[in-house]
């Protein structure tokens, strides 16, 4: 096919109408490129999930396409489901220094992935990846080393900002790189593939460096030991507070398993920079260190049931106490979804008496994401000809289209995506062709994707009316007759010491059904059981209302 008619095609397969599991496809002719492959955290809902990633069966079907999966930075909705969707594809990955350490630091805790496919790059530098000619740029958000991409086809460059905010004083000095965004659109920008995040929120996002100063205030104001839970990643945040804890003689622990992970590998790679080697101490260590003297950074801002903080504020935590006067700083926002999580960790550390602090009683807690007015001038700079709002829910997508009109862009200029769609484009054109299958992919122990909807809904049902499991054992040849029971096992339904009554009828009810059944010339065993399901179905939510998971054991003897 020539490229004259040829269409480049961008498929979300994760990251669009949700917060999470970010990926995106691009495709040209017979190259494919992948970008970011992240998890989302499981709502209520999903019982017993621990981790969702996308659905890569399109991916998995046109292995032999792609040509590499670039990453835009270390976050866990970016890289958090690489190690499940990595090794079905086994192809090339593209990633800056800190990312891609903490890309390899993940599948230490799985199977090593091949290190002659892990390619370690430096904004600015040319990757040639099919027919895209990719380009990282550096952008600034709430961990070093983010980039975005540009990529450069044959029929003009695609650029995707991945997640940023445009912060003028960033705790590394590496600001984003407007000037070559700029450039860009003096050339001619195709599409501008956008955060649209924080695209509802007026004004500025503000710096970083107003999280340092704020925590500095509290921390001189703490007269018990100082608990700071925030994202694991946030490796902005952990050297500020680190920083603040030295000025003012405070040891730091570092508790929860990702924290760990992170700052382990931050240091090693040079990101974090302690100052003196002698500051961090041992969870073991902290019996020896008066109260006064520890700052505790810790995972658990999002209120996880089995997360550092949480565990502390219900005093299950082996090492790590909270007091009466410590203080507890969740510098973090609540993901949406997770705000009765983090409640109800609030409430644990109150009932001990401790002291929390969250970003409404100060700024201990910015986005790492772009406001409108920054929207604007990324959107201006660029000058797209088209515009796809990514990485955010449908009303974050609205809100971005919205600030698109307000800039001369026409519904028709403005993609907006579903998971699994497939935006066209050409030098002139963009529309809509034939959807892929997308979706998600749920994680559960050793298990990736062997729980599904069924499975999910039984859970459901299991949680809200419990299970009754009948049992009786039936002659094996004629005359057919009932040998013993029914006998009605009952849990998480009903207290069966106190529902005698209720539990004599059930094996009442139960018994007239089998003996309908077995006076039949010839008995089938899925009719029988499916006759116990109906009749004690049918009773007991006559008598109470509630639909139990019924599971009929029949033996033949």
């Amino acid at each position: 096919m020539s490229s004259r008619t040829s269409k480049l095609s961008v498929i979300p397969l994760g990251g669009t109408g949700e917060i999470g599991k970010n990926l995106i496809v691009l495709e040209y002719e017979d190259s494919i490129i992948v970008i970011d492959g992240g998890v989302k955290f499981p709502d209520e809902e999903l019982l017993g999930i621990d981790l969702v990633i996308p659905d890569i069966s399109y991916l998995e079907k046109n292995r032999e396409r792609i040509k590499g999966l670039f990453i835009t930075h270390g976050h866990e909705d970016h890289i958090g489901g690489l190690p499940f969707i990595l090794p079905q594809l086994n192809i090339p990955i593209y990633g800056t220094k800190l990312t891609i350490g903490l890309v390899m630091a993940k599948f230490q805790e799985r199977t090593p992935y091949p290190e002659s496919l892990v390619h370690t790059i430096e904004p600015g530098e040319l990757i040639q990846a099919g027919a895209f000619q990719v380009e990282a740029f550096r952008v600034t958000h709430s961990i070093p080393d983010a980039v975005g991409y540009s990529l450069l086809t044959p029929i003009g460059r695609v650029v995707y900002t991945g997640d940023f905010k445009v912060d003028y004083t960033p705790i590394d000095g590496q600001n984003m790189e407007l000037g070559k965004l700029a450039a860009w659109g003096e050339e001619g920008i195709l599409a501008l593939l956008c955060d649209s995040t924080n695209a509802e929120r007026p004004g500025v996002t503000m710096s970083e460096r107003v999280v340092g100063k704020t925590l500095r205030e509290w921390f001189e104001r703490a007269e018990g030991k100082i608990i700071l839970a925030s994202f694991a990643s946030n490796v902005h945040r952990i050297q500020q507070a680190i920083d603040a804890a030295a000025d003012i003689g405070r040891k730091v622990c570092v508790v929860g398993r990702s924290m760990e992970s992170v700052v382990r590998t931050a240091i090693e790679m040079g990101y974090l920079k302690l100052p003196a080697q002698e500051i961090l101490i041992e969870s073991s260590e902290v019996d020896k260190i008066p109260r006064t003297g520890l700052l505790v950074l810790t995972t658990g801002s999002q209120g996880e049931p089995l997360a550092a903080l949480t565990r502390m504020a219900t005093g299950s935590h082996r090492q790590i106490k909270v007091e009466a006067g410590d203080m507890v700083i969740i510098a973090a926002t609540p993901i949406p979804g997770n705000e009765k999580l983090v409640g109800k960790t609030i409430n644990h550390l109150y009932q001990i008496g401790a002291e929390v602090v969250t970003k409404e009683m100060g700024q201990v807690h910015v986005s790492g994401h772009a406001n409108q007015e920054e929207l604007k001038l990324v959107i201006r700079l660029a000058r797209p000809r088209f515009l796809i709002p990514h990485h955010g829910e449908i009303r974050h997508q609205v809100a971005l289209r919205r600030i698109g009109h307000m800039m001369g862009y026409e519904d028709k200029d403005i993609a907006l995506t579903q998971l699994g769609s497939r935006v066209e484009l050409s030098a002139e054109r963009m529309e809509f062709g034939a959807s892929v299958q997308a979706g998600s992919v749920y994680i559960d122990g050793l298990g990736v994707g062997d729980v599904g909807q069924i499975v999910l809904r039984d859970r459901q049902q299991l949680a809200q009316d419990g299970v009754v499991i009948v049992v009786a054992a039936i002659s094996k040849a004629k005359p057919y007759t009932r040998i013993s029971g029914p006998d009605i096992i009952s849990r998480g339904f009903t207290f069966m010491k106190d529902a005698g009554e209720l539990i004599d009828g059930a094996q009442k009810v139960g018994n007239s059904a089998l003996t309908v059944q077995l006076e039949k010339d010839q008995i089938e065993w899925v009719t029988l059981k499916s006759a116990l399901r109906d009749s004690l179905g049918n009773y007991f939510w006559e008598k109470t209302h509630r639909r139990p998971m019924i599971l009929p054991v029949l033996v033949s003897i």
